[in-house]
């Protein structure tokens, strides 16, 4: 699996200057179909850039990414609640079943079941929690990149006033 990564790294590395020199050139080239090629106009209409679509509409797949991670987190911290729910009723059942083992283990398997499923399924959500932390790291990021100076509101400046002083001679 290392060996394969470290491939896959390495080609796209090599790869890294052959996709600089493909930069597209942000003026378009105007010809009329009637003139020599060498007569061609730049046209100074600047396009939307490949890394501005992809910052503008990205933030927006990460936002949602947030939400379904929070989502996927809520269903995984449901089903530990349930297993420690059921592991409540087995101590309820009688006074020694949830006794505890000299390793701290419960000296009764369902019990212990129960108490393993139910941290494996918080241990799950926590990490369902981190991917959803990361992911509002990465919106945040993105709408930052994505502010464009001078598109926001204007400042609204106060009316002049005059403070001074005046003392005729």
């Amino acid at each position: 699996m290392m060996r394969s990564m470290g491939l896959v790294a390495m080609l796209l590395c090599g790869s890294a200057p052959k996709l600089s020199a493909q930069y597209l050139d942000a003026r378009r080239h105007v010809c009329r179909s009637h003139e020599t090629a060498s007569s061609c106009q730049r046209d100074d209409v600047p396009r939307a850039s490949f890394h501005r679509a992809a910052v503008h509409h990205g933030k927006w797949l990460t936002a949602a990414s947030v939400a379904a991670l929070i989502f996927f987190a809520e269903r995984e911290h449901n089903q530990s609640q349930r297993a420690w729910n059921s592991l409540l009723d087995v101590c309820r059942s009688a006074q020694d079943a949830c006794a505890v083992g000299p390793d701290g283990r419960y000296l009764r398997s369902d019990a212990e079941q129960l108490y393993q499923r139910s941290r494996a399924f918080d241990r799950r959500a926590n990490r369902w929690l981190l991917g959803a932390q990361a992911s509002i790291l990465a919106t945040t990021a993105l709408f930052i990149i994505d502010l464009r100076p001078g598109a926001g509101p204007e400042n609204i400046p106060l009316s002049p006033m005059q403070v001074g002083l005046r003392i005729p001679f």
